[in-house]
């Protein structure tokens, strides 16, 4: 088979460029709630994802040069916290500030809140989606360490639940980073198997939401 050939783009070297990618607030807590250098912390990672359905499992990667990374190699928990617009000064206040020389907790007027499933580390009681993380494995992979997790426990704002229990993450103006840059969602442009769906299967799922034509 015969590709064309692509003139309209410019070879760049390897690179971490993709994106968007999610922005969260990760916050930890060592064993020893008496030793000042193991009090509660946050960082902001954006090297997260999703890495298995059953069980549910995520994956953060760190240097080994961040202060909470030592706490969570420890710990072996760590807390996934969703960001939204209201938090995302202190997101980024997080991620150019470092725990060794201060609360950030405090600094940034949060709440640390008992997570569901952990003994160690909080959760941010401000964020929309608070995700209880246990380490299974952390691997080794040059400028970062990957810490792989399973997902124990979910805690989500009541006010984001809706009468029939579906979560309506588009109620928390999540935000995500894009080279450089945080971005609040906005328009919504589908839904899961829209491409397929018939038009009036279309115009119910879509009605009150941006997009008013599908898109061929």
């Amino acid at each position: 088979m015969a590709f064309m050939i692509n003139r309209d783009k410019t070879s760049l070297p390897p690179a971490t460029l993709l994106n968007p990618l999610p922005v969260v607030m990760v916050s930890c807590a060592g064993k020893d709630p008496e030793d000042s250098a193991r009090r509660p912390n946050i960082i902001t990672v954006a090297w997260t994802g999703t890495v298995n359905s059953e069980p549910p499992m995520v994956s953060i990667s760190l240097r080994r040069s961040r202060h909470s990374h030592g706490i969570i190699a420890a710990s072996g928990e760590f807390v996934i916290n969703l960001v939204g617009r209201s938090l995302i000064r202190s997101c980024d206040y997080c991620g150019v500030r470092s725990g060794r020389d201060e609360d950030k907790f405090a600094a940034c007027r949060l709440t640390p809140a008992a997570a569901a499933g952990l003994r160690y580390a909080p959760a941010i009681h401000e964020s929309p989606v608070n995700v209880s993380c246990r380490v299974r494995s952390i691997t080794e992979l040059g400028s970062h360490d990957l810490f792989l997790a399973e997902i124990v426990a979910v805690a989500c704002r009541s006010s984001l639940i809706d009468a029939a229990g579906k979560i309506c993450l588009e109620k928390a103006r999540l935000a995500a980073y894009c080279h450089g840059e945080y971005f609040q969602l906005g328009e919504v442009l589908g839904f899961f198997g829209f491409s397929v769906a018939s038009p009036a299967a279309y115009a119910r799922r879509m009605k009150g939401k941006s997009a008013q034509k599908r898109s061929k």
